[in-house]
């Protein structure tokens, strides 16, 4: 067990992976209970190969093909909790495929990005990802949990190189004097995988800095790795509301007790928690695996959030759903089970272009008097137009009288504006 102090080192989750030695089996009926319920015990135990692997569950001849060829594609690593979820039989089982790589990783499509999301234009600093106006990513950790096939960061997660002290605190500072930065989502790697002290230590820095409104944290740790959430990490996140959650449950097979008990330790200790699935093929992408998946998210207190289509990472073509596919699966969720449980279905645009919703169109016209809309069940409705059209709000003036408009620029606008001006310092001369 390793904390980084502050200085050149870097920073390093509160799990350090022991030397190897002949490992003793790590199936649930054969640990003892104070061990398997321990999380830091999970995340050194985590199953990296094939040999590991088959000791819990019979390997395909696909998937060891897969497990053989990711030496070149992108890290292996599923805690042994989450690996007791697997079907030990079946390899469709969703657990299995979105744990263990498929030889298909190898196949690179000219379309597909090491940087999907267009994040590295969009980076000041090492650790600060700015591409809106108002939030920024604040990257603290290299190290996850697991390490799904459909990970769209993959080309910065798996424990190698992990943020120093330094650049930890060149992020701080950005974030401390870029001003229109009123939301902060903290994330890797996974920040729960810090150690409580580390991650507290974070999170006072940045209730610091007066102009951050909104703090969030993403991970997957409550799916992959429940134990984490204990009292004693719940009761430091309390300490600096307001504080949000966003989880990534994409099966209703990964809600088990310990999972839901995570959950609602989090909410019961007034953190909201939003899940953010990912639409992946052949894993959750039916009708009934969705609704069962966004009720029995609601059932627990985490509101779906959003619904992605696959990024367009390397590798994972095999894993995309094809649009209008997406498109007509979340048009039987609209309308047929609660708006609660209705996440946002969105395209997070290749190259940088953020996250644009996508869906079924319910609005057929539009005329002077009437618009037309169609209904969930696709029927044609109409509905009358106001007769006013001025939608000027009189009392804007008095409200925000004083008050500067939002700074609307594109993300990082500030770091790039003093670049240009040191350059042009620099070409003044002495």
């Amino acid at each position: 067990m390793a904390l980084a102090p502050l200085g050149p080192q870097r920073y390093l989750a509160v799990v350090t992976p022991p030397l190897p030695l002949a490992r003793r089996s790590v199936r649930k009926a054969d640990v003892p209970e104070r061990e398997w319920n321990d999380w830091r015990w999970q995340a050194r135990n985590m199953l990296t190969t094939a040999d590991e692997l088959a000791a819990v569950i019979t390997l395909s001849d696909a998937e060891r093909a897969g497990l053989a060829a990711s030496a070149h594609l992108f890290r292996v690593g599923v805690t042994p909790y989450y690996a007791s979820l697997m079907d030990p039989v079946n390899p469709a089982c969703p657990i299995r495929m979105q744990a263990l790589p498929a030889a298909r990783e190898g196949d690179v499509r000219a379309e597909e990005l090491r940087d999907p999301l267009g994040e590295e234009g969009h980076q000041p600093t090492p650790c600060v990802i700015h591409k809106y106006p108002d939030r920024a990513l604040f990257l603290v950790i290299d190290r996850c949990a697991i390490y799904c096939r459909h990970c769209n960061r993959r080309r910065l997660v798996g424990g190698d190189d992990p943020p120093t002290s330094a650049e930890i605190e060149a992020g701080l500072d950005y974030l401390a004097r870029t001003k229109r930065i009123r939301d902060v989502l903290i994330s890797g790697g996974d920040p729960l995988l810090l150690s409580t002290a580390k991650l507290d230590y974070l999170l006072s820095r940045l209730r610091e800095i007066p102009h951050l409104e909104i703090i969030r944290i993403g991970t997957r740790v409550p799916v992959v790795n429940p134990m984490r959430v204990d009292d004693e990490l719940c009761a430091m996140l309390r300490k600096h509301h307001p504080l949000y959650i966003n989880t990534h449950f994409n099966h209703p097979r990964e809600l088990t007790p310990e999972a839901r008990a995570a959950c609602v330790r989090l909410v019961d200790h007034g953190i909201p928690v939003g899940n953010q699935a990912v639409l992946l093929r052949g894993i959750n992408s039916s009708v009934r695996c969705l609704r069962a998946l966004m009720r029995e998210l609601l059932k627990t207190r985490v509101k779906p959030y959003y619904l992605f289509q696959g990024d367009t990472v390397v590798g994972t073509d095999h894993l995309r759903t094809p649009v209008e596919a997406a498109i007509e699966l979340y048009g039987k969720l609209r309308g047929w089970m609660t708006g609660m449980g209705v996440p946002h279905l969105v395209i997070d645009a290749p190259g940088g272009g953020g996250k644009l919703p996508i869906g079924p169109s319910y609005l057929e016209e539009i005329g002077e008097d009437t618009v037309t809309v169609r209904t969930y069940r696709g029927a044609r409705v109409a509905y009358p137009q106001p007769r006013e059209r001025d939608c000027t709000v009189a009392y804007d003036d008095v409200y925000f009288a004083g008050v500067p408009a939002d700074d609307d620029r594109e993300g990082s606008a500030e770091a790039w504006d003093d670049l240009a001006a040191a350059a042009t310092d620099d070409d003044r001369g002495p």
